[in-house]
């Protein structure tokens, strides 16, 4: 019998996300459908429920729906319960059990394919919105030293800061503050704001020997992001590919029960990145 799944969002043609779980499924020997779902905030409701009523068993979700997700659960697991935002929907029952694999897959993409040590770093998290919170708390739990939280919006960022409940590690910071909060040894792009080809300014005074820049998107709207931090001569200058394969691994072992192998599936979209477009 086919198991059915999706993926909501918007925009969400371009999604990465029924490849790679297709190809996990035949990895696993699972029968499964898994499609991408158009929607927004003000239809999500509706087309979840849709979903649930045409037996689908579970769910991703992405920008700009993960508070919701979480909002509509019966039940939410520590990740989303800590965080206010999921990513992973599974049946149980009448309702939805919500979690967050996004903190894990992006730590386990750093340490183990990028080989990096997160442990004592002084970090800055750009962005305080549901990609910020799904992954602040894993990095916080990985070993950083200090997390500044820089936004737009200035109570999203204390919002968040205040959510994290850490206050001798995290601080909420703005943008006008950048120039003055020296040098950190890892930079995370979690704003949106790239996908419209914009970037706030970020001085070069943010680089040190050692930093590290990582965007949670890939393909075409991380590019302004690592363009600078490749300007900027950042030791490392990541994108949010491996972090989407890796949380989809996370999700289809809450989903199946069996942890899929990654390294394949990475391989085979990184030898593609350039026709990528980011809609997970």
């Amino acid at each position: 019998m086919t198991r059915h799944y999706a993926v909501f969002g918007t925009p969400i043609a371009h999604s990465l996300s029924p490849r790679i779980h297709a190809a996990f499924g035949k990895q696993a020997g699972i029968d499964l459908e898994y499609v991408p779902i158009e929607a927004g905030p003000e239809n999500f409701t509706l087309k979840l429920e849709a979903f649930a009523a045409r037996g689908g068993l579970g769910a991703n979700i992405t920008l700009p729906l993960k508070r919701r997700a979480a909002e509509l659960a019966s039940s939410l697991g520590d990740r989303a319960r800590r965080t206010g935002v999921a990513n992973t929907l599974v049946r149980r029952g009448d309702g939805w059990h919500a979690d967050n694999t996004d903190g894990s897959g992006l730590v386990g993409d750093l340490t183990l394919r990028q080989g990096l040590d997160l442990r004592g770093r002084r970090t800055l998290l750009l962005g305080s919105g549901g990609g910020a919170r799904g992954i602040a708390p894993a990095l916080l739990d990985a070993g950083i030293d200090a997390l500044y939280i820089v936004n737009r919006t200035a109570q999203n960022a204390d919002a968040l800061a205040d959510l994290l409940g850490d206050p001798t590690r995290v601080h909420a910071r703005y943008l006008d503050d950048l120039p003055a909060l020296g040098e950190f040894d890892l930079i995370v792009n979690a704003t949106s704001a790239t996908r419209g080809g914009e970037l706030p300014h970020l001085p070069m005074s943010m680089v040190g020997r050692r930093t590290a820049a990582v965007d949670l998107s890939y393909g075409e709207a991380a590019i302004p992001f690592l363009a600078w931090a490749r300007a900027n001569r950042c030791h490392d200058a990541i994108d949010g590919l491996g972090m989407l394969v890796e949380q989809a691994a996370e999700s289809f072992e809450v989903w199946h029960g069996v942890r899929p192998d990654t390294d394949h599936v990475y391989a085979d979209l990184r030898a593609h990145t350039d026709s990528l477009v980011t809609a997970d």
